[in-house]
Formats: structure tokens, C-alpha cells, sequence
């Protein structure tokens, strides 16, 4: 992708503080002017970041390219913040700067946004999406049409896994409000995975079947966060499966070493790092 902003800090140095927007890989101007400009974003633990969760860019690309009317004109991931409280989740700043490494190292158009991390209570994915919306278009006022005659907006989309479109379509667990917001509002693109049953899944979420796109995997890829975890408590090999360097990072602070939630051997050291 072209068209990019200068190079903007890495989203781990960012605070409440100092945060500014990441828009250094977003485009700045459309290429096809028939087309729509999409961001995608990815709301999850990546505890740790995984290449499937990267993947799913690729796969989410293509879909948009080969089967819709959207440009895609950026990818963010957007970890949760620490008051999420869920088992296996590492400290905001380590989950970010993994995220900062795994993009550096293996994208040239992928971005990671800290802003939902750094936040002290946990942010439904609504308002992160809403976030993206207000920084996108109206605080950079979209992006300049294909022509250069007229700024244009850009469609937010939330990028996930079918198990959140599983979650989605259990009785009592999203707010209505919140996933008509979501899936009427913004809408989704949902990426197969074993264990889910699509079919049932989207039947219960049929109001809003036009907003969302499913991606089927072409090379069926199960890696999961949860199943890293679970190898190096074991000390086994998690090569091939995460980026090197987020390997590295783990390593370098002693992090899923246990069944409790992740801690750096460190602090002061991670900090020096950052």
C-alpha cells in the first residue's frame, strides 16, 4: 500500500497521556474510485498475537478485493485493556508491544491502536468502534478520493473469528442495542473456524445477514492464543506459530510461564525496553 502518513511512535510507548491516532500506514487517497475505503479493525485479548490473527488480514483483504465493492485502506489491531480480566491475559503493555512487534515485523499496512488498551475500564467493542469512526472521519476527515478533487469517508468494519460471531448469536449475552450498533452500524467480516456452526450461528442473526461477510479459510488454520499458552507452560517449541520476535519478547520477559495471568520477571526492565 501507498500513499502512507510519516512514521508515527510505536503504539507501546503510547499513554493516556500522549496518545495520538496511528495513521502512519494508513492510505491517505483511494486508488479505484468505484470502490468504497474500508478499515478493519481486530478487537481481541492477542495474548499472544498469533499469525492467524494476522492472517486474518490477508484472507479479509482478499474477500473485499475479489467478492465487494471495498477498498481496503488499513488494519488495526485494537487489544483490550487489563480490566477485560480474563485468564491468561498479559499486562495491556506487553499484549501491545507484541502487537507493535508482530505488525513491524511481518505487514506493511497493518497498524496497532492502544487507545482501547490504555483505557482503565473495560471498552465494549461499540465504542471502539466508534473511537475509529471519530478518528478516521471526522478528526482526519477521511481520505482524499481517487481524483484528488474531494475527501471521501472511510466504512470502519470489525474483523473477527466465528467465534465471536458465536458469541453474537447467544441469547442474553451482547446487548441488543450494542449489536445492532455493531452489526447494523458497521458491520462484520467473520473468518471460519472448526467448531462453530456458521449456519446456526448467523440464522440467529438474520436482521443483519447483509452486514455481515464470512471468509471461508481456503488453508484451514486453528492456531489459537489459548493453544500457545498452553505450549510454552509445557516448554515446548512455538516456532512457526507466532512471529519470532514476539517469541523473543516473551522469552525476554518471562511471560505464560504459568497458569495464573501473565507477569514480567521485569518490570523496570520492560520498561527500560519500551
Amino acid at each position: 500500500m501507498t500513499n502512507e502518513a510519516p512514521a508515527a511512535q510505536t503504539a507501546s510507548a503510547m499513554t493516556l497521556q500522549n496518545y495520538r491516532f496511528p495513521a502512519h500506514r494508513l492510505l491517505r487517497q483511494q486508488s479505484d474510485p468505484d470502490r468504497v475505503p474500508l478499515v478493519l479493525v481486530a478487537c481481541g485479548s492477542f495474548s499472544p498475537i498469533t499469525y492467524l490473527h494476522l492472517r486474518m488480514f490477508e484472507m479479509a483483504n482478499d474477500y473485499c478485493r475479489i467478492n465487494t465493492k471495498y477498498e481496503v485502506v488499513g488494519g488495526y489491531l485494537s487489544p483490550v485493556s487489563d480490566a477485560y480480566k480474563k485468564a491468561g491475559l498479559a499486562e495491556s503493555c506487553h499484549r501491545v508491544r507484541m502487537c507493535d512487534l508482530a505488525a513491524e515485523d511481518t505487514s506493511s499496512w497493518l497498524m496497532v491502536d492502544p487507545w482501547e488498551a490504555l483505557q482503565p475500564d473495560y471498552m465494549p467493542t461499540a465504542k471502539v468502534l466508534d473511537h475509529f469512526e471519530y478518528e478516521i472521519n471526522q478528526v482526519l476527515n477521511g481520505i482524499l478520493s481517487a481524483d484528488g478533487e474531494s475527501r471521501r469517508p472511510v466504512k470502519i468494519m470489525l474483523l473477527a473469528g466465528a467465534d465471536l460471531i458465536g458469541t453474537m448469536s447467544t441469547p442474553g449475552v451482547w446487548a441488543e442495542k450494542d449489536l445492532d450498533h455493531i452489526l447494523g452500524g458497521f458491520g462484520a467480516m467473520i473468518v471460519e473456524r472448526s467448531g462453530t456452526d456458521m449456519d446456526e450461528a448467523l440464522a440467529n442473526l438474520k436482521q443483519w445477514e447483509d452486514s455481515i461477510h464470512v471468509i471461508t479459510q481456503m488453508i484451514e488454520n486453528n492456531i489459537s492464543s489459548t493453544k500457545i499458552r498452553l505450549f510454552l507452560r509445557r516448554d515446548m517449541s512455538v516456532q512457526y506459530l507466532i512471529p519470532a520476535t514476539v517469541i523473543q519478547y516473551i522469552d525476554q520477559h518471562g511471560l505464560y510461564t504459568d497458569d495464573g495471568d501473565a507477569k514480567s520477571k521485569d518490570k523496570d526492565k520492560q520498561h527500560a525496553a519500551n
